[in-house]
């Protein structure tokens, strides 16, 4: 009998500038040395048994952009299978004052985009899915 694999659960953030009449929202490019490089994704990691799904998005995005993020609504959750692992993505949107810089720590790239400007078939295919969600947000 197979055993059902449990999902790791993996936040990532839809992050937009205060103030931004825009809207351009950040979107990353995994680094050559990462899974999935050359792939553009929205920032976040795997959420530790200790924290919520908000206060692991807050430190990942801390620990790889340096950014200080207040996290919004969610967006949406789909689950993924890669060759060897399952992962629970779970998306929010969330927001970075305007002034703030960011540093990349994990990522060789970054770039604020309109939702209209992002690449889909550039996205990593986790990310894919929240794009057609994210048009009925913002």
């Amino acid at each position: 009998m197979t055993r059902k694999q449990e999902p790791t659960l993996v936040v990532a953030a839809v992050i937009q500038r205060d103030g931004d009449p825009a809207g351009r929202i950040l979107v990353v490019r995994r680094g050559p040395d990462q899974s999935g490089a050359g792939f553009w994704e929205f920032p976040g990691g795997k959420v530790e048994p200790s924290e919520s799904p908000e206060q692991a998005l807050i430190r990942e995005i801390q620990e790889e952009l340096s950014l200080s993020i207040r996290v919004k609504e969610l967006v949406g959750e789909e689950d993924y299978a890669y060759p060897t692992k399952l992962i629970r993505l779970r998306v929010y949107r969330a927001l970075v004052r305007g002034d703030e810089e960011l540093q990349l720590t994990e990522h060789d790239a970054f770039k604020w985009q309109t939702l209209d400007e992002v690449q889909v078939e550039e996205l990593s295919a986790a990310d894919r899915p929240f794009v057609a969600k994210l048009r009925g947000l913002l």
